[in-house]
C-alpha cells in the first residue's frame, strides 16, 4: 500500500463520523404494480433516496396520489413512472381515477 492510498482511505474513515458512523447506501428502485383496479404491495424497506417504479398494467390510466399531497404520480395505462422517495414517514395514497384504489407507502430515513 502506498502512502497515497493510505491517505485516501484515512480520508474516507475521517468521513465516517460525519455521516452519522456508517456509510451512505446506494438507492435502490423498488417496484410497485397495479393490476385488475388494485394497486399491489409495496416492497418493505423504503428508504429516503430509493425510487419507486409505478408499473400500471391496467388498460386505464391511474396515478399515485399522497392524500397529504407530498406526492402525485400520473401512470398512463400500460406504462410505468418513477418516483424517487423523498421524505421518511408513513403516506396515505390513492388513485385518483379510482379512488377505491388505496395503498400505504412506508419511508425510513
Amino acid at each position: 500500500m502506498t502512502r497515497r492510498d493510505m491517505l485516501i482511505g484515512s480520508g474516507a474513515v475521517a468521513l465516517l463520523p460525519l455521516l452519522g458512523g456508517r456509510a451512505l447506501a446506494a438507492p435502490r428502485t423498488h417496484t410497485a404494480v397495479m393490476a385488475n383496479m388494485r394497486f399491489g404491495p409495496l416492497p418493505p424497506g423504503l428508504k429516503v433516496g430509493d425510487v419507486i417504479l409505478w408499473v400500471n398494467r391496467d388498460v386505464v390510466p391511474h396515478t399515485a396520489t399522497a392524500r397529504d399531497g407530498s406526492f402525485n404520480v400520473d401512470i398512463p395505462a400500460r406504462q410505468s413512472r418513477r418516483m424517487t422517495v423523498r421524505r421518511a414517514g408513513t403516506f396515505a395514497f390513492y388513485c385518483r381515477y379510482h379512488p377505491a384504489m388505496r395503498g400505504t407507502l412506508v419511508a425510513a430515513r
